[in-house]
């Protein structure tokens, strides 16, 4: 039962995980030196786009 609880914990650990890493390619985010709010609008547009040209091609 402790493998199946840990399969399900990485089940949804892991898409969160994968996400952060290819944030952390993202040049822009390195010195980013502005208010949270745009930070998060910033990360979230950034998504966007990296579904957007995985899925495009």
């Amino acid at each position: 039962s402790q493998k199946d609880a840990n399969r399900a914990h990485a089940r949804l650990r892991g898409p969160g995980e994968r996400a952060n890493a290819q944030l952390k390619t993202w040049r822009i985010l390195r010195k980013l030196r502005c208010c949270p709010r745009r930070t998060g609008r910033l990360a979230k547009a950034i998504h966007v786009l990296q579904n957007y040209e995985a899925t495009a091609g």
